[in-house]
């Protein structure tokens, strides 16, 4: 596990997700520290992500939504080490976080809760210890708070939550039950 990464978090309850050019704009502008990447193509990301850096804000690309690195081979994650300056990959192809350790980069696997089939692949993958990510990110973000500390209870790593926050009670909901940080696409929410 990167400890720095965990710290940032800690620090940095609230992360700015960015879907389009403009997004990346602000939230290079905001307070946010942490900024995670879900958009672009393998010719503009290592642009995004050095427009980010310059910023002097850490940068995590999510592979699966990257046109041309959406794969689930090992050449995704090499091709971010080797070509641009991102801190870590965001996937849900448990199979590319090994990867990512063995290059240093900082990684999060996220994973869909929809039913109790995403509850017992996240027990699954704490439970055989391989290739632990740094943190879990489950989706969407609101889930219940019996949900939260179920996952909470089975997984060794930090878990951040995703998707449908919008507002301070989202936020301080999945914080006050134990989440460790929360990423949205929402701008007002990167404000808090």
């Amino acid at each position: 596990m990167h400890r720095e990464f965990i710290d940032k978090l800690e620090a940095n309850p609230v992360i700015a997700a960015i879907k389009d050019d403009e997004g990346l704009e602000h939230a290079i502008a905001s307070d946010c520290e942490i900024i995670f990447i879900l958009y672009g193509d393998v010719c503009s990301i290592p642009r995004i992500v050095q427009k980010i850096k310059d910023a002097d804000k850490v940068a995590m690309v999510h592979l699966d939504l990257i046109a041309g690195l959406n794969n689930t081979k090992d050449i995704s994650v090499d091709f971010i080490k080797n070509n641009t300056v991102a801190d870590g990959i965001i996937t849900t192809k448990g199979n590319l976080i090994g990867r990512a350790k063995e290059l240093g980069l900082y990684s999060v696997l996220r994973y869909f809760v929809i039913d109790s089939m995403a509850l017992v692949n996240i027990e699954k993958q704490d439970r055989h210890g391989i290739s632990q990510p740094d943190v879990i990110e489950i989706l969407p973000g609101i889930v219940l708070p019996k949900i939260i500390k179920r996952v909470k209870s089975v997984s060794r790593v930090p878990v951040l939550a995703g998707g449908l926050i919008s507002d301070r009670d989202d936020v301080m909901n999945a914080l006050n039950n134990g989440v460790l940080a929360v990423s949205t696409t929402n701008e007002k929410v990167w404000q808090l």
